[in-house]
């Protein structure tokens, strides 16, 4: 076994065994009751899933879990810790996963057609929400996302600031005619 496949295997066996991890009492269970060592139980599971993402019903489903449920769990473990960079982390995932979506919704017509496509979707979210130097929402982020605002940003604020007050004159509007309506009911 390689130095680098076997420093992966320990970093996944310690991550398994982190007792800060909401998985590790499943883990704890289902290790003493089939026996059988966690990175096994693990490396089944990835696997299962991933055939199941390739030929399953409900993949779709399962993909978005995967990209939702843990990031939204962590996200919030991050808001209540007196930490800063947890916060930065998963906000950054949150900001390249609606820059993903928005793609993502353009090209759905040609994704849907790619049968290993939720298999590829489920690894690419999972590499961007990796613990380290892999962290894939880090990496797009400075690498595709930052350069891109800093560029436009100006032009991408005042179009927001533009849309905005669109926004406001039209919601008054809507609350003076409902507000107008409701005082001539009670005259009537």
């Amino acid at each position: 076994m390689s130095a680098k496949l076997l420093e992966y295997r320990e970093a996944i066996e310690r991550q398994l065994r982190d007792k800060s991890k909401p998985w590790t009492t499943t883990f704890d269970k289902l290790e003493s009751k089939t026996g059988v060592n966690r990175l096994y139980l693990f490396v089944g599971l990835v696997a299962f899933t991933g055939l199941y993402l390739v030929f399953g019903f409900g993949a779709e489903l399962i993909c978005n879990s995967i990209g939702f449920v843990y990031p939204a769990y962590m996200s919030m473990r991050a808001l209540e810790s007196p930490s800063k960079d947890d916060d930065t982390k998963w906000l950054t995932y949150w900001v390249v996963y609606a820059c993903f979506s928005v793609v993502e919704y353009f090209s759905d017509f040609i994704v849907g057609w790619f049968p290993l496509y939720w298999l590829i979707k489920c690894i690419f979210i999972i590499w961007c929400y990796l613990p380290g130097e892999l962290n894939g929402s880090l990496i797009l982020y400075h690498r595709i996302i930052r350069p891109y605002y800093q560029k436009h940003h100006s032009q991408i604020d005042a179009a927001a600031s533009a849309v905005a007050k669109a926004v406001n004159k039209n919601v008054d509007k809507a609350f003076a005619a409902i507000t107008k309506k409701i005082d001539e009911l009670h005259t009537d």
